[in-house]
């Protein structure tokens, strides 16, 4: 009988996974196709949020276009790695539904493969929101994830506790917060969606 692979939170999950995260870079850039970044190209001297910022997938490049990033996750391990890469970057330990800075702080907040591990973004959103200036913008994403993938680890395989969101209902939750949807961009295989998504202007 094969033995059961435990699915974990966020923080345990993620610590066990970042030894071996960077080695899944391609495979989480397929999702994307080089979108989220065309979003973000005029962000020299703005101030940069990454939230569920792992090991710096997007926040280094951001950093090397000369935006002042600060680089969240809830994964102390993750952000070990992120560290050694790039000493710009701002770091904290935190969770994306109790953000630990104040109002009005930041250009940009972004999101990628966070909101899955979420139940509700709901609280996630109103958080970007508060953190975000006037005119701000969140850019989110949302995978097509029904199952949590394995994941190698030097401990052996585990999963991470994941969600899966319509994009419709996304779309509502942001909306239903006073954001103004900029632009809505899917991401198909096929005739299937793997990512949606979302520029949203407070």
């Amino acid at each position: 009988m094969a033995k059961k692979i435990k699915i974990l939170p966020s923080d345990t999950g993620y610590d066990l996974a970042a030894p071996r995260y960077d080695d899944k870079e391609d495979y989480l850039n397929s999702f994307e196709q080089g979108k989220v970044l065309t979003y973000l190209q005029d962000v020299a001297g703005k101030k940069v949020l990454d939230v569920g910022a792992g090991t710096g997938r997007l926040s280094v490049e951001l950093s090397r276009r000369g935006a002042l990033v600060t680089a969240l996750d809830v994964s102390s391990e993750m952000l070990k790695v992120l560290a050694k890469k790039n000493k710009y970057i701002e770091l904290a330990i935190g969770d994306a539904e109790y953000l630990p800075f104040g109002n009005e702080v930041f250009d940009y907040v972004i999101a990628t493969f966070l909101i899955v591990h979420l139940r509700d973004p709901k609280q996630f959103f109103d958080e970007a929101y508060r953190v975000l200036k006037d005119g701000g913008r969140l850019i989110v994403t949302n995978i097509n994830q029904a199952e949590a993938p394995e994941v190698e680890t030097d401990a052996g395989p585990i999963k991470i506790e994941s969600f899966y969101h319509r994009p419709e209902a996304v779309m509502k939750k942001l909306e239903e917060l006073a954001y103004t949807i900029e632009k809505e961009d899917m991401v198909f295989e096929g005739d299937v969606w793997v990512n949606q998504i979302l520029v949203a202007k407070k």
